[in-house]
């Protein structure tokens, strides 16, 4: 009989304990994107190889990442508005124009 899995720190890589494990699954360029944002909120520590993934998840590949992220305060930034403006929506949901209900036929309810 094999003995009990032991979850935890491995004793044998102390410098790959702790640390925020991701499993990513995606497209290359979905893959490459996520590996970008996540190296931008800590460091990798391990990169895992990229894996394709066979039947109907053809074309998608799975990648394994272990960081070192802060968890002190982070430092604060201010909003990124070069791709637009935020909206308020309860203005925005003030100010429409009323519509009439439709059913799911798209015919007026009388």
């Amino acid at each position: 009989m094999p003995a009990p899995r032991r979850d935890g720190a491995s004793p044998r890589d102390p410098h790959l304990t702790g640390g925020l494990e991701v499993w990513l699954t995606g497209t290359p360029a979905e893959l490459d994107a996520a590996t970008v944002a996540l190296t931008a909120a800590g460091r990798v520590v391990q990169h895992g190889t990229r894996r394709a993934l066979t039947g109907s998840d053809a074309g998608r590949h799975r990648l394994y990442l272990r960081l070192t992220v802060a968890t002190g305060k982070q430092p604060t930034r201010a909003p990124d508005t070069s791709r637009g403006a935020l909206i308020d929506l309860d203005t925005a949901r003030a100010h429409r124009r009323p519509t009439a209900a439709r059913s799911w036929t798209g015919v007026p309810y009388v």
